[in-house]
């Protein structure tokens, strides 16, 4: 048997990007593991722990590196929400920043929203109940 057990994004500032991942998108901070020798620390966030069934999001800060370039490769993570609108609200309220207003996809029924990281990362809200359709 196979799981997907996270995506790692490398962040610029640690502390913030907890603080984002945990009290605006709220997701636990699972656990955190520090490299003094080769000069990095992870933090893994969540919904649940990996041992769960659920994939998790590891959080990689390179000491002394304050941003990157995204780069064009990267799309999105996207998370299953049972209201994207409530959501929406309480994350603006919780100080996120909300790039696409919820609503229908172009030329789709599917519901979503995207919400931005504070390193610029693009997280979707995808309406659960329309989650295992695409975007059709």
């Amino acid at each position: 048997m196979s799981q997907l057990l996270h995506t790692m994004l490398r962040v610029g500032n640690l502390e913030r990007s907890i603080a984002f991942y945990t009290q605006v998108m709220g997701m636990k901070l699972l656990r955190t593991s520090e490299n003094p020798e080769y000069k990095y620390t992870l933090a893994f966030v969540g919904y649940a722990d990996e041992s769960s069934g659920q994939a998790v999001v590891e959080l990689t800060y390179n000491w002394g590196t304050e941003s990157y370039d995204l780069g064009t490769a990267f799309g999105h993570l996207a998370i299953g929400e049972d209201d994207i609108y409530a959501r929406c609200e309480a994350i603006a309220a919780a100080g996120g920043k909300i790039v696409r207003a919820p609503g229908p996809v172009a030329g789709g029924r599917t519901e979503i929203a995207f919400v931005e990281d504070p390193d610029g990362y693009k997280i979707e809200l995808i309406q659960m109940k329309s989650a295992s359709n695409g975007l059709g």
